[in-house]
């Protein structure tokens, strides 16, 4: 399961230097029903599914990338590889463009966009983030 970044998976992302826009992949699996446990904060009064509880996020951090100038450029249904392991499956996959790493890190820092974290750690049973720089096709 992987939700969060690690300390050596942060370093890697600053070592490589990204000087223009980035995208950030997100492949997403939700839990059947929403876990609260590290967030009771956040908790709603009645059990939700873990897509619920990922569109409350979604709800909370739109103002936020708008804010460092990201858009969320697509969403969509996932599934199951056409090429990849057979038995891993994700259920929706997002493309958030940055107009740069700083951008990424300022909103990622920003304290009122980390107090909706919980809504994304309630909904999710793993995740993937892959951040893609723009080849220069000069």
């Amino acid at each position: 399961m992987y939700l969060e970044p690690t300390e050596e998976s942060g370093r890697h992302l600053m070592e490589r230097d990204i000087s223009g826009p980035v995208a950030m992949l997100n492949l997403l699996r939700f839990r059947e029903e929403a876990d609260y446990s590290s967030h009771p904060d956040l908790a709603p009064d009645e059990p939700i599914t873990g897509r619920e509880a990922y569109d409350r996020y979604a709800a909370h951090t739109l103002p936020f990338l708008a804010t460092v100038g990201a858009e969320l450029r697509f969403m969509g249904g996932g599934g199951h590889h056409l090429i990849g392991p057979p038995d891993e499956r994700w259920d929706i996959m997002l493309l958030v463009q940055y107009p740069s790493l700083d951008a990424f890190m300022t909103m990622a820092q920003n304290e009122d966009y980390r107090a909706g974290m919980g809504h994304r750690m309630a909904a999710l049973e793993d995740s993937r983030l892959l951040p893609i720089d723009e080849f220069d096709r000069s």
